[in-house]
């Protein structure tokens, strides 16, 4: 039984996919499991044993349905229900399970701050799309496989880091969902424990004036790694700091304890931290008390989700969703 699952992007949707992947890959047993994807997320996927196969899109949509024709798919999984998959599953001609965005219920609650979003995880939505096949969500959580050749040596890090440090991850795709400037500068200055920055390129800058507030404390690995060089730092940490992104989900894939801050999203939408049930389980408590993670959010501003996805700019001017963090609150996890 030959299996296409498709999910374009970003890196946290595609980590959230994982599950799928592998409870399908060892709930049926003649499973062969194939992957599509943009070739920028095709490293997350690299290492994965459940998956047999990654394709890639590319600028040539028509040609990779060429291409995936004759792979002679039985069904097609798609995780992400936009116009290019629906050309991909009208050129295959094979039988579709589609993932429910809920983009009604979303537009509802962006918009008139009415919630009729289900109280369900989206990996368990997610999961939705195969119960068909007798699919059963297996509670192991997240998967992330790291390559050998991303593996980080213990001379990656300063000596100073070797002993344990805690990860703050500062960036974001949208500027809504990042803490202002100002505020991680309270973070660095106020904790003790030794830092790594963790993000893109894109987030060199202030990076810079983070790590200038102590060099020694602060090592800033921003754009210095790759995205699976950037996942063993999450897993090596004793903590990990971040806005609602993709490293979140990575390191709850690595069962990190995480305090994630949420600016103009909302965990209502169904993406906070999954460890999976087993995990949940066992717990008996850790860094951060009963739970394994802790989630931050301004509660009670009328403005608040403002997005689905976030903005450039806060577009009431005020940014209080975020202006508001009281993140003196994660210095008693320290």
């Amino acid at each position: 039984m030959k299996f296409l699952i498709i999910r374009f992007s970003s890196i946290g949707d595609i980590v959230l996919t994982t599950p799928v992947v592998r409870c399908l890959k060892k709930q049926v047993v003649t499973a062969e499991v194939h992957y599509l994807t943009k070739a920028a997320f095709r490293p997350i996927l690299a290492a994965n044993p459940y998956i047999d196969k990654i394709h890639c899109l590319g600028n040539d949509l028509d040609g990779l349905i060429t291409t995936l024709r004759q792979e002679d798919y039985d069904y097609i999984i798609d995780l992400h229900h936009n116009l290019r998959t629906i050309k991909v599953k009208k050129g295959l001609k094979k039988q579709s399970f589609s993932f429910d965005k809920l983009n009604i219920q979303k537009w509802l609650y962006t918009n008139f701050k009415i919630n009729r979003l289900p109280p369900v995880h989206i990996v368990d939505r997610y999961l939705d799309t195969v119960k068909t096949f007798g699919i059963k969500n297996d509670g192991a959580g997240l998967d992330y496989f790291i390559p050998p050749g991303d593996e980080l040596k213990p001379e990656d890090i300063p000596t100073s880091h070797q002993a344990g440090y805690i990860g703050l991850v500062i960036g974001a795709a949208l500027a809504t969902k990042r803490l202002p400037l100002h505020k991680l500068q309270t973070i660095c200055k106020e904790t003790r424990h030794p830092i790594i920055l963790l993000g893109g390129p894109e987030d060199a800058d202030i990076a810079k004036q983070l790590s200038a507030i102590d060099p020694v404390k602060i090592y800033n690995a921003c754009g210095l790694f790759n995205i699976n060089e950037s996942a063993a730092l999450v897993r090596q940490a004793r903590l990990i700091v971040t806005h609602d992104t993709g490293l979140m989900h990575i390191a709850a894939a690595f069962k990190r304890p995480i305090v994630s801050i949420w600016g103009n999203t909302v965990p209502e939408f169904g993406m906070y931290p999954y460890y999976g049930e087993n995990y949940l389980y066992h717990f008996r408590g850790g860094l951060l008390g009963d739970k394994p993670d802790v989630i931050m959010e301004v509660k009670g501003l009328s403005c608040r989700p403002c997005s689905k996805i976030g903005y450039n700019k806060c577009p009431k001017g005020h940014f209080k969703c975020m202006e508001k963090q009281a993140v003196d609150r994660i210095f008693q996890y320290f």
